[in-house]
């Protein structure tokens, strides 16, 4: 191979390594215009980590720039369309601090109960996000009561308030089935909502690829496997409150 062959195969691995290198590199003190062109540009393509990055640049290096309000609501929307939805109530709180006026703030708040609302596909496994969704909402209810986005909300908070009674009734249920009437007679006393007929709200159906592995939400499916006892931890167990009235019954005939 010939010298001057070898410098231009040298040079053209170079310029490869170079090229290859160049996209690694870190970018930093771009206009405020191009980190938001980029932010869109990500979310377009469904990168939504690199949309975050982007955004931590343009407000970092442009804490008051008059695009970053509409940045910050394009990425909590792009969040809730992904399902995303502790990313999506980050980026309105963020919004709602920092930006939105009282119109803005209005929207922002029912956007935050929607994202609660749709992060609970299967309701029975979260308590807590359940009462959340139901504070918030009654909370939005109470602060704009002439918003256009009140029948909505009112919806999902209905919703929600027979989810957290199928939740009370699953947890029931489940008290039933470890002796411990009690706990479940506390818990089927529990309704939120006078102005809801219970009698009349069916517990959801749960599809049948959960339900072989969690059941109805009334029993499970391994339950012929477990035996027929009672709990040894019960203290309200209705057997063991007869055997005791029994034994000192009995105590008091020998005496």
């Amino acid at each position: 191979m010939t010298l001057r062959k070898t410098l231009s195969l040298l040079t053209f691995v170079t310029l490869l390594l170079l090229s290859g290198c160049s996209k690694d590199i870190e970018e930093y003190n771009k206009p405020a215009a191009y980190w938001y062109a980029k932010i869109v540009e990500s979310v377009s393509q469904g990168n939504l980590d690199k949309a975050d990055n982007y955004y931590a640049s343009l407000q970092g290096e442009h804490i008051s720039s008059p695009l970053l309000p509409e940045a910050t609501m394009i990425l909590a929307i792009a969040h809730m369309h992904f399902e995303e939805y502790l990313l999506t109530e980050h980026f309105l709180d963020e919004y709602v601090k920092r930006y939105a006026n009282e119109n803005e703030k209005e929207f922002a708040e029912f956007l935050k109960i929607k994202a609660k609302y749709m992060a609970l596909p299967n309701p029975r496994r979260d308590q807590v996000l359940i009462n959340e969704a139901i504070t918030e909402g009654a909370k939005f209810k109470q602060n704009y009561p002439a918003s256009s986005y009140y029948s909505l909300v009112d919806t999902m908070s209905t919703n929600l308030y027979m989810a957290e009674a199928a939740l009370n009734e699953t947890i029931a249920s489940l008290y039933d089935r470890v002796d411990k009437p009690k706990s479940a007679a506390y818990y089927r006393a529990i309704k939120p909502q006078p102005w809801i007929v219970w009698d009349e709200v069916d517990r959801a159906n749960t599809p049948w690829y959960r339900e072989w592995f969690e059941g109805d939400g009334t029993a499970s499916w391994y339950g012929f496997l477990i035996p027929d006892t009672q709990s040894v931890v019960s203290r309200n167990s209705i057997v063991d409150t007869d055997t005791n009235q029994t034994d000192l019954q009995n105590q008091e005939e020998g005496k």
